[in-house]
């Protein structure tokens, strides 16, 4: 399916660019520690020293964060904070899928070749089950996708607002952890093992309408889901965005997922929930996340659904892969 996004923006599925490493990186451009904070002076103390530090070193200063954090720093900051950028990860990263394209890079890129600071908290209390998997995939994803460039992106963990397996995540995902003020070297970093202990079967919706298709019935798939989608509350814009994420996921499936698939729509939580499976492979990694290069066609499908859903999961395997965008109604977002 998407493993075919990467084989069109690359000419091999996984590059050497985006293979995860499994040892901590003697990467003196790129840095990712994580930092465990407990309570608000330490959250502070460590966040502001961070932005301060940057901003005099002339670095350029990007702060994303769940809104809460976000007045706190601002507020603290105060006349320092113009010189820094801020973004709201709560709803950025709402969708985990699209903070390494939609917040990092288009930071980074913006002042490349760097270097740059980046606070980015993708990871809080609140966060739901669903949307936890793909916060951890992104995480580790950020190794891979900054590897050589020069960026430094602390991630700061609520050490006592998060479960302890959230914790262990961090460690497997981040190369350096800071923890009552001293930094070190994280001995659980693994972050393909992180990818890959989360790339599991999707559980199975009480109800779903199903249609198959392959090449000659693409706009009738598209078409199918949208009427559903319509039936189930969806409308306007959002229901705009679905038809286009249908549309994107099916084409895949025909191109590169072996001709054929089936699109499967229904409600869950508040939400519309679109899926599309296939007999295809996603083998690169950071699928859907990178950033597209001008004048090279190919590689935007999954990005662009990213962009669009609320939340994307996937499941990848040798029998087939399966992407669920989940859509909230536009007065729910």
């Amino acid at each position: 399916m998407e493993a075919a996004e990467g084989q069109c923006a690359d000419a091999h599925p996984t590059t050497p660019d985006t293979r995860l490493p499994e040892t901590v990186p003697h990467d003196r451009a790129f840095a990712h520690p994580a930092l465990f904070y407990r309570g608000e002076a330490e959250y502070l103390d460590a966040t502001l020293g961070f932005v301060r530090d940057g901003l005099a070193a002339g670095e350029p200063v990007a702060v994303a964060v769940p809104t809460p954090r976000l007045a706190l720093l601002r507020d603290a900051l105060g006349e320092q904070g113009r010189e820094v950028h801020f973004t709201d990860m709560s709803q950025a990263g709402r969708n985990p899928g699209r903070i390494i394209p939609g917040v990092l890079r288009a930071f980074y890129d913006a002042h490349r070749p760097g270097p740059v600071r980046i606070i980015g908290e993708p990871v809080w209390p609140g966060r739901t089950a669903l949307e936890y998997p793909a916060c951890v995939q992104h995480e580790a994803l950020i190794n891979a996708a900054f590897a050589g460039r020069a960026a430094t992106i602390l991630c700061p963990y609520d050490a006592e607002g998060l479960a302890p397996p959230a914790l262990a995540d961090a460690r497997a995902t981040h190369p350096v952890v800071i923890e009552g003020g001293r930094e070190q070297v994280s001995p659980g970093y693994a972050p393909e093992r992180a990818v890959a202990a989360h790339n599991t079967p999707l559980p199975e919706p009480g109800h779903a309408a199903a249609f198959a298709f392959d090449t000659g019935r693409l706009r009738a798939a598209r078409q199918f889901a949208v009427k559903v989608a319509a039936g189930l509350g969806l409308a306007g814009a959002r229901l705009d965005d679905l038809a286009l994420a249908a549309a994107e996921l099916t084409t895949n499936s025909v191109r590169h997922g072996g001709g054929s698939g089936e699109i499967r729509v229904w409600a869950a939580d508040g939400e519309v929930v679109c899926e599309v499976r296939d007999a295809g492979l996603i083998e690169d990694p950071l699928a859907g996340r990178h950033v597209p290069v001008p004048g090279r066609p190919g590689g935007r499908g999954l990005l662009m659904v990213h962009r669009l859903a609320d939340l994307v999961r996937v499941h990848t395997g040798p029998a087939g892969t399966v992407i669920r965008c989940h859509l909230a109604p536009a007065d729910a977002t």
